[in-house]
């Protein structure tokens, strides 16, 4: 799992996502073990950010999403895969709802 973090945010870094964080919330819901946030500058760069990510998790370990939602409005796009969640916003919606204070077990969070 931490092979396929590193080259999430990797993939993300490379695409110039913004305000990239990394949420371990297994402590807090059986959805996943981890959640990897981060904002885009406009709808074009949100479906950047998840092309990249989709692109290098299939390159590298030969895995898809196993549910994607969000992609025909850009504003928030989901990835799923599995055990890690990717959440790539607009930095409005981001500040709307507000996940990490939602989901941040203990005050954990790591910013990239």
């Amino acid at each position: 799992m931490e092979a396929l973090t590193s080259a999430i945010l990797e993939a993300l870094e490379d695409k110039k996502g913004q305000d990239i964080q990394v949420l371990r919330v297994s402590e807090k819901t059986t959805l996943a073990d981890v959640f990897i946030l981060a904002s885009g500058t406009s709808g074009i760069h949100v479906k950047t950010l998840a092309d990249s990510v989709e692109e290098t998790v299939k390159a590298g370990f030969d895995l898809q999403p196993g549910h994607i939602e969000g992609l025909e409005n850009r504003n928030w796009v989901l990835l799923d895969y599995g055990d890690i969640i990717v959440h790539l916003m607009m930095p409005e919606d981001r500040e709307h709802y507000k996940l990490e204070n939602l989901w941040r077990p203990g005050g954990e969070r790591q910013t990239i």
